[in-house]
């Protein structure tokens, strides 16, 4: 018996965020890829470009400085050249600045591709590792609170490249450079108010903005749960009109918006008393440092383009210092917001290809199940060692009552799940040994309910072969008997059949179902109850497209309605489990065993039914 792995449940995922280093982590190769010189080019120009940027930015202050001196009188006796300087020394103050801003929008220019290709390869990457995972994972976890937390990655790090890169990094570059010339210029003491008061401000902003991740996470949640409260009722939007329910999804959703209210006003008070403090902090030092200088002015120890200096050096760092709160907030959160969507990359795929797998080979398509158990969970098993032979071109039918493991067995077919004990082979090749697409290629489905995409009929018939042309789609909707409904739509086959299709009937959607599977033109035929949700007329017309559908293919019938499956080759009946009958449908019946029971029970329902 094959070792069998167990993961996590789906809804663990978002519930494992990484941490704040570890998420950093996952975003620099991205940055840095491998094998692509063109980003890591842009990259170092782009720190190039910062790098000028902010050395041009700190030495315009001191051309302000030069040109207030001059016109002071106090580099200049003569007017002439008084004039002339104080212009020129303007002129190169407005160049300096001038400089400053184009070497920064010059860095975005060339780093907003690289931001833009790692966004783009993070989107593809997320969505296609949601679609590698299990099937028990996307019936276990909410689909509005998945996309929330996708697209909050998303932006985050989106975020985190624009600010992190090109604002914490030249912020402190910047306060280092002030810093030194304040102590080169002015003396130790100037320099020590600065690092105080920087020092102080960041650790302020730190510790509160630690404080006010675990509200905003309590926020996210609560607008996670309204999201998938809102979803969730709009996706069932019949069921809510069928019990008249308009008003009681409203509450709910209240209720859900309330906690969320709640959560913000938390947000919004917290915020407000950090900006309260990097205000305090921010021009307490502004102050003393501001004092400092017009003492050294009142003593002839400085000059008043040195007062002026200081003043735009203290107001040039005050401003980027008061971004950085807004910054490590924001950072900090998508950090959060970056660790849900990494914890969700990180949930292991339960179902995958084996090392070195081959692609499935169906020569005739023989399908044998052999001793095969199983369960959704450890405690409760679903099949108990079921073992059956599908022959080539064979057509059988499952039957029993709910639960017996009749659609267990075409989801473990299709390879949703892996078996736990047994094995099941398709002309002779395990499953688990053969790669997942080449499996899925080879057979079609058509389940109870067919959900079509919010696309025209023609799209949706197509996707069973995106190769296909026009004359391929519409013959494969003449054999499913519904070219000609599609040709009486206003637009044809470029009709729009709405958000899971539910602008067509049941009958329609599922002859849709039935072409595109046509159109796929597998080996294997995999049926799931394709009528049980049908009127008994509907279901004896798609009865037809569906034994024409089965000609040449081995079929698996998972039957509701036994008057379906008359004519299937054999019939296998499950119960608890285990098949505990197997036969053709006449040969059944003489038995007198569980199906003429169950065959009985059915006949006597319609009857009782047409009578009414």
């Amino acid at each position: 018996m094959r070792k069998v792995t167990t993961t996590a449940t789906s809804a663990d995922a978002a519930d494992r965020p990484t941490s704040g280093l570890q998420t950093i982590r996952r975003v620099l190769p991205y940055l840095w890829p491998d094998g692509q010189a063109w980003v890591k080019r842009r990259v170092v120009l782009a720190l190039m470009a910062l790098v000028a940027g902010k050395l041009i930015s700190v030495t315009t202050p001191y051309l302000y400085k030069v040109a207030v001196d001059a016109l002071a009188r106090e580099q200049h006796d003569d007017a002439w050249l008084l004039v002339y300087g104080a212009v020129g020394l303007t002129v190169a103050y407005g160049v300096a600045r001038l400089g400053a801003v184009a070497f920064n929008e010059l860095r975005d220019a060339i780093f907003v591709r690289v931001g833009q290709r790692a966004l783009r390869a993070l989107a593809l990457e997320t969505f296609t590792h949601i679609h590698r995972l299990s099937m028990r994972y996307h019936i276990t976890r909410k689909t509005g609170g998945l996309s929330r937390v996708i697209e909050r990655g998303v932006k985050g790090v989106d975020f985190l490249l624009r600010f992190m890169l090109f604002s914490i990094g030249p912020l402190i570059l910047e306060l280092v450079l002030v810093a030194v010339i304040f102590w080169k210029v002015f003396g130790w003491q100037y320099m020590a108010v600065v690092l105080i008061t920087i020092t102080l401000y960041v650790l302020f902003t730190f510790r509160v903005t630690e404080w006010r991740v675990k509200i905003r996470r309590e926020m996210n949640d609560q607008d996670t749960d309204a999201n998938q409260k809102a979803i969730d009722s709009l996706l069932n939007f019949e069921t809510v009109k069928y019990f008249g329910a308009e008003s009681r999804e409203a509450r709910r959703y209240d209720a859900a918006m309330q906690r969320y209210e709640s959560a913000a006003v938390k947000t919004g008070l917290s915020l407000s008393f950090l900006n309260g403090g990097q205000a305090l902090i921010i021009t307490t030092g502004l102050v003393l440092v501001m004092v400092m200088a017009a003492l050294g002015v009142q003593r002839g120890a400085l000059t008043v383009g040195d007062f002026v200096m200081v003043n735009a050096y203290m107001i040039q760092i005050t401003l980027p210092l008061g971004f950085l709160g807004t910054v490590y907030r924001e950072i900090r959160q998508a950090l959060v917001d970056m660790g849900d969507m990494f914890g969700l990359l990180s949930q292991p795929a339960e179902v995958t290809d084996k090392p070195g797998a081959q692609d499935l080979r169906v020569t005739a398509g023989e399908i044998v199940f052999d001793g095969v158990g199983f369960g959704y969970e450890d405690s409760r098993r679903i099949l108990k060692g079921v073992s059956l032979r599908v022959g080539p071109g064979e057509t059988i039918a499952l039957v029993g009552p709910s639960g017996s493991g009749k659609s267990t067995i075409g989801r473990l077919l299709f390879r949703f799940y892996d078996v736990t004990a047994g094995a099941i082979r398709i002309d002779g090749q395990d499953l688990r040994d053969v790669t997942q697409d080449s499996l899925h290629a080879q057979i079609g489905v058509v389940p109870q309910d067919t959900v079509l995409f919010n696309d025209t009929v023609y799209y949706n018939i197509a996707y069973g072969n995106p190769d296909a042309g026009p004359e391929a789609v519409e013959a494969a909707a003449r054999a499913a008997k519904i070219h000609d409904f599609i040709l009486s739509l206003p637009d044809g086959y470029r009709t729009t059949v709405g958000e899971r299709g539910l602008k067509l009937s049941g009958g329609e959607k599922q002859r849709v179902g039935i072409a595109r599977t046509l159109l796929k033109n597998p080996p294997i035929l995999l049926l799931d109850e394709a009528t049980s949700a049908l009127d008994t007329q509907t279901e004896r017309d798609i009865q037809d497209s569906l034994k024409a559908m089965g000609q040449g293919r081995s079929v698996i019938t998972i039957a509701h309605r036994l008057s379906t499956i008359v004519d299937a080759d054999r019939i296998i009946v499950l119960e608890d489990g285990h098949i505990v009958e197997e036969g053709q449908h006449e040969a059944l019946l003489a038995r007198g065993g569980r199906y003429a029971a169950m065959w009985a029970r059915q006949s006597s329902e319609e009857e009782a039914a047409r009578a009414a």
